[in-house]
């Protein structure tokens, strides 16, 4: 995907995308935002709509907001509860039997300070089977959480955790190793 490399003179996206993004908020508002919590198969059909791909008994909370659907995929029987915001300006890939708590941002999109027009830099989210994101952690672009680790409440994730481990803090680091106890 290419950017505007200068922010100032011109929008990140393309008409098209900005486009989409509208019908998209449109959409939500009037038939995601509002729908009743059990509806998830209908807010499923929904995101498949904007071509969001979604597994099987996948439970996205009414007021989880997604910046671009066309740019996530939840595999099967994940969750992603309400006030999650999936900000996907580049893949958001979340795995089976992931949870994203309540207040988690997972933002794909920064700005690269160093250079002149402030040029969009967007990197890949990709959030590994069986992890758990506690509530209110953000998520920075281009990390990886790994399969089945444990993200604490209100950490802010710079560098990729590793597999099967609990981490938690600012910036998350590792505590100790996951273990499952069946």
């Amino acid at each position: 995907m290419s950017y505007n490399t200068d922010t100032y003179t011109g929008p990140s996206f393309s008409l098209r995308n900005r486009i989409s993004r509208v019908l998209w908020n449109i959409v939500y508002l009037l038939f995601f935002r509002y729908s009743p919590r059990p509806f998830h198969i209908w807010r499923a059909f929904l995101l498949r709509l904007f071509g969001a791909k979604i597994g099987r008994g996948v439970h996205v909370y009414p007021r989880a907001k997604i910046w671009a659907p066309w740019m996530v995929k939840i595999g099967d029987e994940s969750g992603v509860a309400d006030d999650v915001t999936l900000y996907s300006q580049a893949p958001i890939n979340i795995g089976n039997r992931v949870v994203i708590s309540q207040g988690t941002y997972v933002c794909t999109g920064t700005h690269d300070y160093m250079k002149r027009g402030f040029p969009l830099v967007a990197l890949p989210i990709i959030i590994e089977d069986y992890a758990w994101v506690a509530t209110q952690v953000f998520i920075h672009p281009g990390v990886t959480i790994g399969e089945g680790s444990v993200v604490g409440a209100r950490s802010v994730v710079t560098k990729d955790t590793g597999r099967w481990m609990v981490c938690s803090g600012f910036p998350c680091k590792p505590i100790k190793e996951r273990v499952m106890l069946e």
